[in-house]
């Protein structure tokens, strides 16, 4: 009997589950979609909203439902879960579920007749929402943690990341606070991805290496709990104690197994007694699991948000991006830019340029961006077109919501008022095509440079001349990765020296990296072949290079590289 493995994604509109072989490709997958699958919970894209309070939240019974039926579809799919060795996910950063003091005796005494909604919704949990990843409630106590360690820089270097509205510790201050009976209530405080862990362990899971590093609470150098940190979240050094318990310890083994599957899943499903469940991670971290990256390899994700995330053994945190402990590597660390204007603002353009709001197609949008020149000039004399394009608040920079065109020419930066259809310098909407993919990844060339290193194969070229510092290879993950206007576009703009590449299913790159995390560690259990070395090296070791990426275009093009050099400055 071949073995296999399961993973999952848990994200804000979907529950992923993908089981692959030991060969790592893909048998099953299938996904529960909560708009469109759970409707009865009032969801909007996968969320409540407290517009007022700019609180956004979900249901933590809406996700055990989903659990249930994710299995239940894969099964339908011809899923044999008594070949599944092992079991590992990944959840949306940030979010926190709380449990109550009678969670774990729940959690550990399941009836395998019954559904997990039945059975632990109302009764295990102290408060019965999760706050979103979207949620801007906090902002009061994001500057109390910014001027807690005296400034963001500060709090960056100590956790990784300056304070952000997101982010766990902010958000159980806020809790702390707004719900003090539920606090009282609460006797382990989870994050998303070790919430979905423990569903399947049959008792609270420890929190990720990887996934508490988007807190604000993790020290990540002396790898402890920030104990000044923990005592502004909980109120004052007397909760101290109180929400240590409450999150409890963080193993420093990201690939080490917490135990065997819950008899629940094996009475239900039919799993292996002896299935076990490897540590789960935030979603993030998982996507650069699904790849054998190596130093400056670059994963771009072009979904509604724009990510990019990068491995690095450089440890150069600053408040403009986040910094978090590798997933499953000791000595890495993962570098992650996110904005929150990424799809949207694309589609914003490309429907202005369709004219028709029925009309959802990217090839005018594809061919107008192709057919501009870089940066508007049509010779070098030309000023060069900047644009900034935020149609929500953006987070990297921290500004407004708005639209900025800029001409930059003789050192002079010059704004560019109301453009229309007809304006020489910048006839919108058609000269914005081109300009927000070139905004977009010019923001990420920025951002990346300083943690950029020469691999080998960057020092030489066929006439010996060095290549200039740019990625090895960009990886596009997201529903934006089979555009090929915006393949093109990364390639100019970021280079890499070997070129542009697709995942086959970048789609699934979560819960891929989450399948591939448990199979490895699986392995390391057993003692078999090359279980002590690292993860990159057993994942390349197993790599089906044809099979899993598409290499879809070039990525370093001499001249127009250091063009866009230049537009960086």
């Amino acid at each position: 009997m071949a073995d296999q493995f399961l993973g999952f994604d848990l994200s804000t509109q979907q529950l992923k589950g993908i089981i692959v072989g030991s060969d790592l490709k893909l048998i099953h997958e299938a996904k529960v979609d909560f708009d469109a699958d759970l409707s009865k919970y009032g969801i909007e894209k996968g969320v409540l909203t407290n517009p007022d309070e700019g609180e956004v939240f979900a249901p933590v019974a809406l996700w055990l439902e989903a659990i249930d039926l994710v299995l239940q579809r894969l099964r339908e799919q011809g899923a044999d879960f008594s070949k599944v060795q092992g079991v590992s996910g990944a959840g949306m950063q940030h979010g926190t579920v709380f449990w109550s003091g009678d969670a774990e005796t729940l959690l550990g005494n399941l009836d395998g007749g019954k559904t997990l909604l039945e059975q632990l919704d109302g009764g295990a949990f102290s408060h019965p929402f999760s706050p979103n990843w979207q949620d801007a409630s906090t902002q009061i106590q994001c500057e109390g943690f910014d001027k807690a360690l005296q400034d963001a820089k500060n709090l960056a270097l100590a956790t990784g990341s300056s304070a952000h509205h997101r982010f766990s510790g902010p958000q159980i201050m806020r809790f702390h606070v707004k719900h003090p009976e539920a606090y009282r209530a609460t006797a382990r405080i989870s994050l998303v991805s070790s919430f979905l862990a423990s569903i399947f362990l049959g008792k609270v899971a420890p929190i990720d290496i990887s996934d508490v590093c988007g807190a604000n609470l993790w020290d990540i150098k002396n790898g402890r709990w920030h104990e000044h940190l923990l005592a502004l979240a909980a109120g004052g050094s007397s909760g101290v104690q109180d929400l240590k318990t409450k999150l409890g310890d963080v193993p420093s083994d990201g690939g080490a197994s917490f135990g065997t599957i819950s008899p629940y899943f094996v009475k239900r499903y039919n799993f292996a007694p002896s299935a076990q469940i490897i540590a789960f991670t935030g979603d993030n971290p998982a996507t650069i699991l699904a790849l054998p990256l190596r130093a400056s390899d670059a994963i771009v994700s072009l979904g509604t948000s724009t990510t990019f995330l990068m491995s690095t053994p450089e440890y150069k945190p600053d408040p403009a991006y986040h910094f978090m402990n590798h997933p499953t590597t000791p000595g890495l660390y993962m570098f992650m830019l996110c904005y929150k204007n990424g799809g949207l603002a694309r589609e914003h353009i490309r429907d202005a340029i369709n004219k028709d709001g029925e009309n959802r197609s990217w090839d005018k949008f594809n061919e107008t961006a192709l057919t501009t020149p870089a940066l508007g000039q049509r010779n070098e004399n030309d000023a060069m077109r900047l644009g900034l394009y935020f149609p929500r608040p953006e987070i990297v920079p921290n500004v407004q919501a708005g639209t900025w065109r800029f001409l930059w020419q003789d050192h002079v930066l010059s704004p560019v008022a109301t453009p229309t259809t007809t304006t020489q310098d910048w006839p919108t909407p058609q000269a914005d095509a081109r300009a927000i993919l070139e905004s977009q990844f010019l923001s990420l060339r920025l951002r990346s440079q300083p943690l950029l290193v020469s691999s080998p194969q960057q020092q030489k070229t066929t006439t010996t001349t060095p290549l200039p510092l740019q990625p090895r290879r960009i990886y596009l993950v997201g529903g934006g990765a089979v555009n090929p206007a915006i393949a093109e576009l990364a390639g100019q703009v970021l280079g890499g020296s070997e070129g542009v590449y697709k995942l086959e299913i970048g789609g699934n790159a979560c819960a891929l990296g989450a399948a591939y995390k448990a199979a490895w560690g699986v392995q390391r259990c057993k003692g078999g072949e090359g279980s002590r070395g690292r993860f990159e090296d057993w994942l390349e070791g197993r790599w089906d290079e044809e099979g899993f990426v598409e290499r879809i275009c070039e990525g370093y093009r001499p001249g127009v590289f250091e063009r866009y050099g230049e537009a960086v400055k």
